[in-house]
């Protein structure tokens, strides 16, 4: 049996494990949160490393793609060192890829229909591939990579602009602690509502749960939330506060969808390669496997 581990700077509550049968092999998928301690992330690298088939590195971005350019983030290039046997992905070689083509599938889909929609992507530079498909499809779409990363009441409302702003602060930020950038281990389930004319005035809420769940106001009646890794409580509390339908890119496995990096390294694993893959490859293979993003309906409107 394969062995795919995400280990996380985020919360231990979120952990999960499944087993899969996927192209003919068995698989253990786990997600390992540290509650944001990074020494306990590098043990437990450490501790796996060569004994699992493939890592995946939650709560933070070894790299940030934009359009023509590759940043590298200091601290979890660091973190990623330590596996030396057992190959370790972010997420970002699949994310670009898959999430350009969720949101394409989506434009016209049924229930969804995308196209045209008024979208509050919260973070738009980790994201440049469902960022682009976004406006490619006619959606007006916020990005609000200042307000959510660096909390800066800005909003930015071009793809021109915000290939701009990221040129400008990605040598700074990716050298900053992932602390200062993003929500880890217990601040990922702080709530405290900011910015709310923006999900208010938006149909579509999307980009990374955690920031979505960061400035959560407390109602968010019909909209729709496009998203990576959800819990069923995660599930739930969309549900109470009117969320009509939630789409994640990755699909459910037993009530859970993993995170990009968690997909990534399950990839990686069944290629049996011992670094990331192209991204034709990975298309390739979410192909042969029948991967099909995760489409919810919360309530009982039809």
């Amino acid at each position: 049996m394969k062995r795919v581990v995400s280990v996380s700077l985020g919360s231990s509550l979120r952990d999960h494990s499944v087993q899969l049968s996927l192209l003919g092999e068995e698989v253990l998928l786990e997600r390992i949160g540290t509650d944001g301690d990074r020494r306990k992330v590098i043990e437990e690298i450490r501790r796996l490393d060569g004994k699992v088939d493939a890592f995946g590195m939650g709560g933070l971005d070894r790299y940030l793609y934009l359009s023509d350019r590759r940043y590298t983030f200091r601290e979890a290039e660091l973190i990623a060192r330590h596996a030396t046997r057992s190959p370790i992905v972010d997420g970002s070689g699949l994310k670009n890829g898959l999430e350009r083509h969720v949101v394409r599938s989506l434009a016209d889909h049924p229930q969804i229909r995308l196209r045209n929609k008024s979208v509050l992507l919260v973070s738009g530079a980790d994201r440049f591939g469902m960022a682009t498909a976004l406006v490619e499809i006619g959606c007006e779409v916020v990005f609000g990579d200042l307000m959510f990363g660096l909390g800066l009441p800005l909003a930015i409302r071009s793809l021109q602009g915000l290939d701009r702003a990221a040129r400008m602060i990605a040598p700074l930020i990716t050298k900053l602690p992932i602390r200062f950038l993003y929500p880890t281990g217990e601040k990922q389930q702080e709530i405290r509502a900011k910015y709310e004319q923006h999900y208010l005035d938006a149909d579509v809420i999307a980009g990374d749960f955690h920031f979505i769940r960061r400035h959560l106001p407390e109602r968010l009646t019909g909209k729709t939330v496009v998203t990576n890794t959800v819990t069923p409580a995660d599930v739930q509390m969309l549900r109470a506060r009117g969320v009509e339908h939630l789409v994640t890119t990755t699909p459910d496995f037993s009530g859970r969808s993993f995170g990009t990096n968690a997909i990534e390294a399950l990839l990686v694993a069944l290629a049996e390669s011992d670094r990331e893959l192209a991204p034709m490859r990975y298309v390739s293979l979410l192909n042969r496997i029948g991967f099909e993003p995760r489409i919810e309906s919360l309530t009982d409107r039809v």
